[in-house]
């Protein structure tokens, strides 16, 4: 029977109870997985800190982790773009196993020096442990897809401190150009509770201080924009570099195990030769610094080609911390150009180099009122649609789709590699 205007806020309780039952023991779960992996990347930083002598067993450790997916997690390596081909194109559940892997994974990245995020170790725990409620309750596909986007939610809300962008980065991130809004309620509540989760389990995140955001005015609205360009320009130099090495390690080195091990040797050595301890790990203090003083102007080519170096050989982490480096970086470098407080630029960087590169500009926009507080958003939201759109058909998930395309002439409906596939096929023509 179809409900009329007057039964059907009625009809709509049982839904709105299942989804806020279902979404909160996700949320329990990736907050605490979370928690966990935030306390032991913690851990794994300070430890390589105090032995900086870890940077040479960066090598053994790339060949560990790649001999633990080459023997036990095959099904998982795809990651973040596994979740995302899961909820256009349900299969079969995903392996539990994707979590303990990822986390391992990471966490001995960091503590031998490699140059990676924390995003993608979330995002993964929270998908996996999520799909695991598909094993327990009779879900179907559509339940099954909404549910996974709520652990993708809850894993990127619990690891930065940003639910709503959180929120919104589960809906955006699968598809260029289209959300979907039956999930909204799911991610919304998983990406609130997790964060809640985290912060009782005692996780404390990094505060960016702001002093002073101009008003509006036509040069800075003009400024956002030109920064916007540069900040979508090197976000999809930081993609299409990524997958280039990537390719290139796979093509020249077929055991998978040797690829990290030959990536981990040559990050060590690079290290070794330059001055470059401010571009391993997360680099939160440089990150820091980009907000209080002027920076090297170098500072985001630097972490750039280390992250791009240990991710392409195979390194487990994630994209969004480096390129929440570069972007700030970047930021206040172009700052003197522009004619902009620092401060603002780096703030501005810090989220619209991740909105080219993953194509999420709403999340991205959102993520920037969380963490820098509410003036900052048409600066922000500008900076963040407009390298958004100059990044192009590209971004580190090759598995999203391409719901509506940036600009006309695009096909539509394919994933992403299948997009770059063509491209390279025509190029080579």
């Amino acid at each position: 029977m179809t409900p009329n205007k007057f039964t059907e806020p009625v009809v709509i309780l049982p839904h709105l109870a299942k989804w806020i039952a279902l979404s909160a023991l996700t949320a329990a779960l990736a907050g605490t997985a979370s928690a966990f992996f935030l306390f032991a990347l913690d851990w794994a930083t300070a430890t390589r800190l105090a032995h900086p002598w870890l940077l040479w067993l960066l090598p053994l450790a790339g060949f560990l982790v790649g001999l633990a997916y080459w023997r036990l997690g095959r099904n998982v390596e795809a990651g973040n773009n596994l979740l995302i081909d899961e909820i256009h194109d349900p299969k079969k559940t995903i392996p539990l196993r994707m979590a303990p892997l990822v986390l391992i994974g990471t966490v001995a990245t960091h503590l031998c020096g490699g140059s990676a995020g924390r995003e993608g170790t979330a995002v993964q725990m929270g998908g996996a442990l999520a799909d695991q409620l598909n094993r327990l309750l009779p879900l179907g596909p559509e339940d099954r897809r909404i549910l996974l986007m709520a652990g993708i939610s809850a894993g990127f809300a619990s690891v930065f401190g940003t639910p709503l962008a959180g929120a919104i980065f589960g809906l955006e991130v699968l598809a260029i150009g289209r959300l979907r809004y039956d999930a909204i309620l799911p991610c919304m509540a998983a990406a609130i509770v997790a964060d809640l989760v985290g912060q009782a389990w005692g996780v404390h995140h990094t505060h960016y201080h702001i002093p002073f955001i101009p008003k509006l005015s036509g040069w800075g609205l003009a400024a956002s924009v030109i920064a916007g360009v540069a900040f979508g320009l090197v976000g999809k130099l930081f993609a299409d570099a990524t997958h280039a090495i990537s390719a290139q390690f796979k093509r020249h080195v077929t055991f998978a195990p040797a690829r990290p091990l030959l990536g981990g040797a040559i990050v060590a050595l690079a290290a070794t030769l330059l001055p470059a301890d401010a571009y391993l790990g997360l680099g939160i203090p440089t990150i820091v610094s980009s907000f209080q003083q002027p920076l090297p102007a170098y500072d985001f080519v630097g972490k750039l080609a280390f992250t791009v170096m240990t991710l392409g050989a195979g390194f487990k982490g994630g994209e969004v911390t480096p390129l929440f480096y570069i972007g700030a970086t970047l930021g206040n470098a172009l700052a003197p150009l522009l004619q902009l407080p620092f401060p603002l630029l780096a703030g501005m960087g810090f989220v619209a180099v991740f909105a080219g590169a993953a194509n999420t500009p709403l999340a991205s926009t959102m993520m920037a009122m969380e963490l820098f507080g509410p003036e900052i958003g048409v600066y922000a939201a500008l900076a963040c649609v407009v390298s958004y759109l100059c990044s192009g058909h590209t971004g580190i998930y090759r598995a999203q789709r391409v719901g509506h395309a940036k600009r006309r002439g695009v096909p539509e409906g394919g994933r992403l590699s299948e997009l770059f596939a063509a491209a390279s096929s025509s190029d080579k023509r």
